[in-house]
């Protein structure tokens, strides 16, 4: 397997994206899946920051310079072009030209553009990007946290404002905080903690990750996914992915923080957000992506949920002792994954497979939301647990 998952990152999944890398600065918005390249679509700043990430995380374990090339590359265009100069923080997406489109201040978007910075910093030692991630931290507890009920507001204008639709996206609905934006600016923190250990700092990730403990994650270990600003529960399903993803990151974070307190307490959340995240698998090996509020199923296979059911069943394995010396249930999401979503011919991942077992073509290879995150971030886990 580890072989096999080395073998796929270094020769489909990141040659994919170095392709998609515009001279003029920065990467190209969007690839259809027929592989047709939009060089003038909009880009987003998930986009943008999740490639810094990948590559500069990439770097540190294959130091092959095109990877720290391509990651400097995305930093350059980023910071110039996504990172509000007057107010602060990260817009949401701009044109190819860098133009400002979508000004509005998702917390989601300000987390990932930390933790692409601080990823980049460790590799680069660049003052520069250590002080963008500081300011957009500094930011976001300025502006979005919530100094009554705890927690941060899912987004603001561009002037920090109040923004009546704060939806992250078509998929999710208006709230106050969620569950998605919160694990992310969870990550965010503890990563920039490695390479700014901040006393403050490290209080916020505490909070935040008994945030996730004790509001986010219900008794059965599912997570809640929406809320109103005092925490009270709007209704919402079940996500697999989120789930598993979670389960890991949780513990990760708290590892992050070298305080063995904090990761005492966090263990058996993760143990449980992982058992029940694995109540989506189905007998090929793969997670169905959710259960809805009906009570029905969505059972396409998202690239994003195959791949965080691999890592976060390797970490049940490792940290956990589940699975006995053998971390099956995780084979067995990266056969399903090798043998489905990867394309071998145009490369990267495909979106999902859909239930009739076809694949989902009507959505992007590339794009605002199709990043080499998730699938880049198994294989390097992969790469470091086994």
């Amino acid at each position: 397997m580890k072989l096999e998952v080395r073998e796929n990152l270094t020769s489909n999944i990141l040659p994919y994206w170095l392709r998609l890398l515009d001279p003029r600065g920065g990467f190209y918005g969007e690839v259809k899946a027929d592989g047709t390249v939009l060089r003038d679509a909009s880009r987003g700043v998930i986009l943008n920051a999740r490639i810094i990430w990948s590559f500069a995380a990439a770097y540190q374990a294959i130091p092959e310079k095109r990877y720290l090339m391509a990651a400097v590359h995305a930093k350059d265009w980023f910071l110039k072009h996504f990172c509000d100069h007057k107010y602060g923080g990260v817009y949401w997406s701009v044109a190819a030209d860098g133009t400002r489109e979508d000004t509005k201040k998702q917390l989601y978007a300000q987390g990932f553009a930390i933790y692409g910075l601080s990823e980049l910093y460790k590799v680069t030692k660049d003052d520069e990007v250590l002080k963008a991630a500081v300011n957009i931290y500094r930011v976001v507890e300025t502006f979005f946290a919530d100094k009554e009920f705890g927690g941060y507001t899912e987004a603001l204008a561009r002037d920090f404002s109040p923004l009546e639709d704060m939806s992250l996206s078509a998929h999710d609905i208006n709230a106050d905080k969620t569950m998605n934006s919160h694990l992310h600016i969870l990550e965010a923190y503890a990563n920039l903690y490695q390479v700014w250990p901040d006393a403050g700092l490290k209080k916020a990730v505490e909070r935040l990750l008994d945030i996730i403990g004790t509001k986010v994650m219900n008794t059965d270990g599912h997570l809640q996914l929406y809320f109103r600003r005092d925490w009270s529960v709007l209704p919402g399903g079940i996500s697999y992915g989120h789930d598993i993803e979670t389960s890991w990151l949780a513990l990760e974070c708290a590892f992050a923080l070298k305080d063995d307190a904090v990761v005492e307490r966090v263990r058996p959340w993760a143990l449980a957000m992982a058992q029940a995240g694995n109540e989506g698998l189905l007998p090929d090996g793969s997670m169905r992506y959710e259960r809805l509020l009906d009570g029905t199923f969505d059972d396409s296979r998202q690239w994003w949920v195959q791949a965080e059911t691999v890592v976060g069943n390797l970490w049940l394995w490792k940290y956990h002792g589940i699975a006995g010396n053998l971390p099956c249930n995780a084979v067995r999401a990266w056969e399903y994954i090798r043998e489905n979503l990867v394309d071998p011919i145009g490369g990267e991942w495909w979106w999902a497979i859909l239930p009739d077992g076809s694949k989902d073509l009507s959505q992007p290879k590339a794009g605002f939301w199709k990043c080499p995150y998730h699938n880049t971030r198994m294989c390097l886990q992969v790469l470091s647990l086994l």
